[in-house]
């Protein structure tokens, strides 16, 4: 069998292309949540994070948790007509055969939704009304991140590390065990990492400390910046 130039030349660019352009989700679960697609190929955040680790991460944790959370409310009308931040928001008035499930895969689903969201290439510097808080509410950015990436390493066994965000612009941080979310509290979340050992365990092992100071190289304050004027507008939801 030979292959002309031709057909080579399509097979490459496809290949460039698939490695170049945002990923599209595998078969969605029918129900009204889905898998939001990663705006980035998932090779964009190396060495900081291994593109393995993002495919694993988005395509199979994240979908569980989506997959989990439509068979949670798929006999329940009234709450899947709902929104995320609505049922998250409103836990102890969820139907109780179901609300451990929305807590575990509702919560999964937001913060994860989030988190693609906040990272990405050349995510620029916190700048503006942004820095200005940072500098009010930690003492400046290296405090911030020193403050963060400690918060991260006494989170014991699997868990998240915030930054939440008042709709006066004030910021603090906030640990949280599993899939928690200051949503629950009725809070809003600026920015947060995961650290889940599935986040990072491929490339990091144990080291989640490691993890932890490399993950601010992808983070995209442009992306954070606009969260935090939408928090103020009182227009930011997940």
């Amino acid at each position: 069998m030979t292959i002309d130039r031709r057909t080579l030349l399509a097979g490459a660019t496809a290949v460039a292309a698939a490695a170049v352009y945002p990923r599209t989700t595998r078969a969605q679960a029918a129900g009204p949540f889905t898998l939001p697609p990663l705006p980035y190929a998932t090779n964009v955040f190396e060495p900081n994070i291994d593109a393995k680790t993002m495919e694993i991460h988005h395509d199979r944790h994240h979908q569980a948790y989506v997959t989990n959370l439509n068979a949670a409310v798929k006999d329940h009308p009234n709450v899947a007509a709902m929104k995320l931040q609505d049922i998250l928001g409103k836990l102890n008035e969820m139907p109780e055969a179901i609300r451990t499930a929305l807590r575990n895969n509702g919560g999964g689903h937001a913060n994860h939704s989030m988190f693609w969201e906040i990272m990405g290439p050349n995510g620029g510097t916190p700048d503006g009304d942004l820095f200005a808080a940072i500098t009010r509410d930690f003492g400046g950015l290296d405090t911030l991140q020193a403050r963060f990436n400690d918060a991260g390493l006494r989170v014991f066994g699997s868990g998240w590390v915030m930054v939440t965000v008042t709709p006066e612009g004030k910021l603090a941080l906030e640990p949280r065990p599993n899939q928690d979310t200051p949503i629950m509290d009725g809070k809003r979340v600026l920015f947060g990492n995961d650290v889940w050992e599935h986040a990072y365990y491929l490339n990091y092992q144990n080291r989640r400390g490691d993890y932890l100071k490399a993950w601010w190289n992808v983070v995209n304050w442009n992306k954070i910046a606009e969260r935090y004027a939408a928090a103020k507008a009182g227009t930011l939801t997940i």
